[in-house]
C-alpha cells in the first residue's frame, strides 16, 4: 500500500445533517486568529476539503469539521468548519456535532450534568453548554454570535420567477429568507428538489443583485444560504422551515445559523422579544429550539445575542486514505448528485 495520507475522521449528524470531525491526519493552517487560518485552509489546503466532500468519498449532504488549538487563552479549542463550496464563520449544526465529538471520544473532558465548552471560531467566540449524562452528551445549547438583520423586504429579480422580496439577515453567515407559502410551498419533504433548485437561482440572484457585509469583518459578505419560512406560529410553537445549501440542497437539520437569522428578523418586525423562543423544524421534522437571550448591538446595527438548543449523534469512526495511484486525488463532481449548480466554490 501506498498512502500518500490517512485521515481520521469521526461520523456525526446533528438533527439529521451530517457534520463530521476531524480529530487526526490533518496539521492546523497558519494564522494568528481563528478568521486568519481559516483562510489559510482555504487558499493553502482546499484539497482536503474536496477529499473529504467530493466524491467518491463524500457527498453534498456532508460538513466537514477541522478541530485545531485555540488562537485564544480564553477558549478551550478552535474549529474550522467546510462546507460543499466554501469556509463559513459559524454554523450551528456543526457547533452541535463538533462538541458532541469533542466530549464523547474524550478529546475534552465531560462533566456531568453539564460541560462548558468556549469555542474559537472564525466568525467569534461561541459559548457551549452541554447536558450530558451516563457518558453520553444529551444535548448542546451554544450563545451565537450576534446576529442582524441586513435588510428587510429587498427585491431580487429571479430567473423563471420574476421579482420577489427577500429579508437578508446575518446568524454567522448570510441568509436570503423568503417565504416560502406565498410561494405555493408547504415546506415537505416532497418539494426538497423543487425547493433546491428555487432556492438556488434565489441565491445567485442575491448574490449577485445585493451588496451584503459585515459591519465587523468586511471580508464576510454576500448571501451564502436560502431559507424558506412558514409564518411563524408563536413564541414556542413549531414553525417549520428548510434551508438550501449551495450547490443546492435542503439542509436535513433546521440550521442554526438560520435559526438566528430568522430570531434577529422576526426580532426586527417587533414579533420576537428577548426571552421568546423559536422552536424550528426541518424538513425531515428536526428540530432546533432557538431564544433570544439579549439585544445588543454590531457596528451601527440592532443585534441579538441568540442561542440554539439541539443534539448530535456519532455515526461511525473512519480512516480515509487516499493511494498515490488515485487519479482522483480531490475527488470530483457531477452535477447529477452535486446539488443544483455542480460547483464547489459560492
Amino acid at each position: 500500500m501506498a498512502y500518500k495520507r490517512v485521515i481520521s475522521v469521526v461520523g456525526c449528524h446533528a438533527a439529521g445533517e451530517v457534520g463530521d470531525v476531524i480529530v487526526g491526519g490533518v496539521l492546523p493552517p497558519r494564522g494568528a486568529t481563528m478568521y486568519e487560518k481559516m483562510r489559510t485552509m482555504e487558499r493553502e489546503h482546499d484539497h482536503i476539503r474536496k477529499l473529504l466532500l467530493c466524491e467518491p468519498r463524500g457527498s453534498v449532504a456532508r460538513h466537514v469539521n477541522l478541530v485545531v488549538p485555540s488562537t485564544r487563552p480564553d477558549c478551550d479549542v478552535g474549529l474550522i468548519i467546510m462546507e460543499p463550496t466554501e469556509y463559513v464563520p459559524m454554523s450551528g449544526s456543526n457547533t452541535i456535532a463538533s462538541v458532541t465529538v469533542l466530549l464523547e471520544t474524550g478529546i475534552l473532558p465531560m462533566l456531568e450534568p453539564e460541560t462548558i465548552v468556549r469555542l474559537d471560531m472564525p466568525g467569534g467566540v461561541v459559548t457551549a453548554t452541554a447536558a450530558c449524562r451516563a457518558g453520553k452528551c444529551e444535548s448542546v445549547e451554544f450563545e451565537n454570535v450576534p446576529c442582524f438583520v441586513h435588510g428587510l423586504d429587498l427585491p431580487v429579480e429571479v430567473e423563471g420567477l420574476g421579482t420577489i422580496l427577500i429579508d437578508v439577515a446575518y446568524g454567522g453567515m448570510f441568509f436570503a429568507i423568503v417565504d416560502a407559502e406565498a410561494l405555493g410551498f408547504k415546506v415537505e419533504p416532497a418539494e426538497a428538489r423543487a425547493l433546491a433548485e428555487l432556492g438556488e437561482k434565489i441565491r445567485v440572484a442575491a448574490r449577485r443583485q445585493l451588496e451584503v457585509v459585515h459591519p465587523g469583518n468586511p471580508d464576510i459578505q454576500g448571501v451564502s444560504i436560502v431559507q424558506f419560512d412558514q409564518r411563524y406560529q408563536g413564541s414556542g410553537r413549531v414553525t417549520r422551515n428548510t434551508c438550501i445549501v449551495a450547490p443546492g440542497r435542503a439542509d436535513r437539520s433546521p440550521t442554526g445559523t438560520g435559526t438566528c437569522a430568522r430570531m434577529a428578523v422576526l426580532h426586527a418586525r417587533g414579533q420576537m422579544a428577548v426571552g421568546d423562543e423559536l422552536v424550528h423544524s426541518s424538513v425531515i421534522g428536526s428540530e432546533f429550539r432557538g431564544r433570544i437571550k439579549a439585544e445588543t448591538r454590531i457596528g451601527d446595527r440592532t443585534a441579538i445575542v441568540p442561542s440554539i438548543r439541539g443534539s448530535a449523534w456519532i455515526t461511525g469512526f473512519h480512516h480515509y486514505v487516499l493511494d498515490s495511484s488515485d487519479p482522483f486525488p480531490e475527488g470530483y463532481v457531477l452535477a447529477d448528485t452535486w446539488g443544483v449548480s455542480g460547483t464547489t466554490t459560492q
